[in-house]
């Protein structure tokens, strides 16, 4: 089986990885993630994706565009003169993972592969139901299979790894919306 998976991060990326090539599945990683806030942020994670590929000798397609543009006109999406003030700040979530999840279906289409996934899968901290929800809607949108796994349970052998290979640990998921509240908990603490 030919896989591709979208790698939202390397750290995210390191248990499905090890599970999947346990397993005998081939994979290709797709780097895609117009969300990521400030550009700075984007490119230690760029980065460290880069230096996972070198260290594990992975085969990784990158969308090198940092589309912060588009992930905030999604989210903030006006219509028009009368629907000033209408906003979707609080649907973040869905619209950051539709966008990635389309376009990884989009190219495992495109590369003849088997299937495709998303190392989102692994974190506790992600909305694993939505993520499954959509990754098998974009699946039947371009008819190429969703590969469904519950990557979770090895989220601290994730952590671990990451640790023993120095990689850089990001500290929220990458939006600028996500940004604003881990600080202003911290304030508020």
């Amino acid at each position: 089986m030919k896989l591709l998976m979208h790698i939202c991060c390397a750290n995210c990326s390191l248990y499905p990885l090890k599970r999947l090539f346990s397993k005998g599945i081939d994979v290709k990683g797709l780097w895609l993630n117009p969300n990521i806030h400030p550009y700075t942020e984007y490119q230690m994670r760029l980065e460290s994706v880069q230096r996972l590929q070198k260290v594990w000798s992975l085969d990784i397609e990158y969308t090198d565009h940092y589309g912060l543009k588009e992930f905030l006109r999604a989210v903030v999406n006006p219509v028009g003169i009368h629907s000033y003030g209408v906003n979707r700040e609080d649907d973040r979530c869905i619209i950051c993972y539709s966008m990635r999840l389309e376009e990884a279906a989009k190219t495992a289409k495109k590369m003849g592969l088997d299937g495709f996934t998303t190392s989102l899968l692994v974190s506790p901290y992600q909305k694993f139901d939505m993520i499954t929800n959509i990754g098998q809607e974009m699946g039947k949108r371009y008819s190429i299979p969703f590969y469904l796994e519950d990557f979770r349970e090895g989220w601290k052998a994730g952590i671990s790894l990451s640790r023993e290979l120095g990689l850089y640990r990001q500290k929220y998921c990458g939006c600028v919306f996500s940004e604003m509240e881990r600080y202003l908990k911290r304030v508020k603490s």
